[in-house]
């Protein structure tokens, strides 16, 4: 796979799939994003050890390249079949976690930022998946009020649906996309917003069998907008 893209500046830049011959490259990208980000950013970075079981058919990994050099990627990863499974907290029965890959990391280079490649690697891989017919259920975990990747991950048809305690007491989003069932946003009366920072009221809605399907900012309150 390689097919050519124009930045905002007009240049020209092209989408490959990754293999483990890129891993240094990778890592390279990976440190120069997080020596850019403030203390308290969301990133959490993958080891070299994560990265080579995705590139080693764990997984798909896709990145962008400009003049020969990688400015972005973005990677989906098959989880192990244990009790952290997102598929557990999606409330999925067991026999289906097979079916369920991980929405993971995606980094863009700080100089290329704005130009929307988060979510066209995230499109690429999506229509990946539908076309290698082994999935059904993108799965991922998000921190409340980590906006940008909350956005990302909306703008691909993820859903929220739990809001839990994970990675040693992490509080956390779990969004799904179920690809044999895709979902159409619309404003029915069944709509609900909730304040991002009421985690009890928003965990009484998802356990009611409602689902997160947007934030808005409201009089400078992040709300999220629960639908049955």
């Amino acid at each position: 796979m390689k097919q050519k893209y124009l930045l905002k500046n007009g240049r020209e830049f092209s989408i490959v799939s990754l293999t483990v011959d890129q891993l240094d490259e990778i890592l390279i990208l990976q440190r120069k994003v997080i020596e850019s980000l403030s203390t308290g950013s969301f990133l959490q970075p993958l080891t070299e050890e994560e990265f080579s079981y995705i590139l080693n058919g764990k997984g798909l990994m896709i990145g962008a390249y400009y003049n020969e050099q990688l400015i972005a990627f973005r990677a989906m990863l098959e989880p192990e079949l244990d009790e952290e499974h997102l598929g557990k907290d999606a409330r999925l029965p067991r026999s289906e976690w097979p079916l369920v890959l991980y929405s993971e990391i995606s980094n863009v280079d700080p100089e290329f930022q704005g130009n929307g490649l988060q979510v066209l690697l995230g499109k690429h891989l999506m229509k990946e998946v539908v076309h290698q017919q082994r999935f059904r259920y993108i799965c991922t975990t998000v921190a409340p009020f980590n906006i940008a990747s909350l956005k990302d991950k909306f703008a691909h048809g993820m859903q929220i649906v739990e809001l839990k305690v994970k990675y040693d007491n992490l509080l956390r989003y779990i969004l799904m996309k179920d690809l044999a069932l895709p979902f159409t946003e619309k404003d029915t009366p069944e709509s609900r917003y909730v304040l991002m920072a009421d985690t009890e009221e928003q965990q009484l809605y998802l356990r009611g069998g409602w689902r997160g399907t947007k934030i808005e900012l409201v009089d400078d309150q992040w709300v999220v907008r629960f639908e049955k």
